[in-house]
């Protein structure tokens, strides 16, 4: 029985860009009182995403796109797509809002000018808001006190956030690119750290992570260690080792973190729990 008092992670999708055994990288932050969807992944296959993990579309009010590459943004345009029948029919209480920085604004506006019913795209601004959020912004998001970041990223604009939860623990997701230090006030000492792991170290001469901006397993773990992390969550990897990537991830990151490490499969859920 789920504890409805604990916040808790639901992966919807933890590969990377081109995976096709696994959904791309997007999850939803439940906490007591509301949640928040993070990225959509790059298609319609968020829709099936959520009824698999039997998350209702009319619970889902907030989402926060981290950047306007297709395997993040992607999906957004189909929630929205999804959600303005909904209010429309009574079915959502509405709004949905989603909070992105100024050029995913830009992407999805965009976007929905030209790919969605007319309909559905006049309901921006009405019923669907695209929030533009600034670096080290608080907003109010149900029962939790997020703030977003620019995570430093020398190619698109990316914002991570970090999340006060109703009990006091921190969870801070850092986006899909290598550390940068003015992540740092967010991400140091956080009970809950969400970070990507392209690939093993051992097989960065295969995948190629750092000329793609993207770091390894053994990377994340010797930085959540660094920033005295409690819990360290990898996602956001290669899909060609999934029957043993939690296992082998989590070796390679417990080499420098002591910590509790998580490496988690589509859909898989678990409680934010001290």
């Amino acid at each position: 029985m789920t504890d409805q008092n604990t916040s808790r992670v639901t992966m919807l999708g933890t590969g990377n860009a081109m995976c096709v055994n696994c959904y791309n990288t997007c999850f939803y932050l439940r906490s007591p009182r509301g949640g928040m969807l993070v990225d959509g992944g790059g298609g319609n296959g968020i829709l099936q995403q959520l009824l698999k993990a039997k998350i209702p579309f009319e619970h889902i009010r907030h989402m926060f796109v981290t950047h306007s590459h297709t395997d993040h943004i992607m999906g957004a345009i189909w929630m929205m797509r999804k959600i303005s029948p909904l209010i429309f029919k009574g079915k959502h209480k509405g709004p949905f809002t989603i909070y992105c920085n100024d050029e995913v604004k830009h992407a999805l506006y965009t976007m929905g000018q030209l790919m969605i019913p007319d309909k559905i795209f006049n309901s921006i601004g009405q019923t669907i808001f695209l929030q533009e959020v600034h670096d080290s912004e608080q907003v109010e998001i149900d029962d939790m006190q997020v703030t977003f970041f620019d995570i430093g990223s020398t190619r698109f604009k990316q914002y991570g956030f970090s999340a006060e939860l109703p009990d006091g623990q921190r969870l801070v997701c850092l986006g899909d690119e290598p550390y940068s230090v003015q992540s740092e006030p967010y991400a140091r000492g956080c009970d809950w750290l969400m970070c990507e792991a392209f690939c093993l170290y051992k097989d960065r001469f295969a995948f190629n992570p750092y000329e793609k901006n993207h770091s390894t397993a053994l990377d994340a773990g010797m930085l959540a260690q660094d920033l005295g992390v409690k819990n360290l969550v990898l996602y956001h990897t290669e899909d060609t080792h999934l029957d043993t990537r939690a296992a082998t991830y989590s070796a390679e990151a417990a080499q420098y973190f002591k910590g509790n490490i998580l490496v988690p499969a589509d859909l898989e859920s678990f409680p934010l729990a001290r």
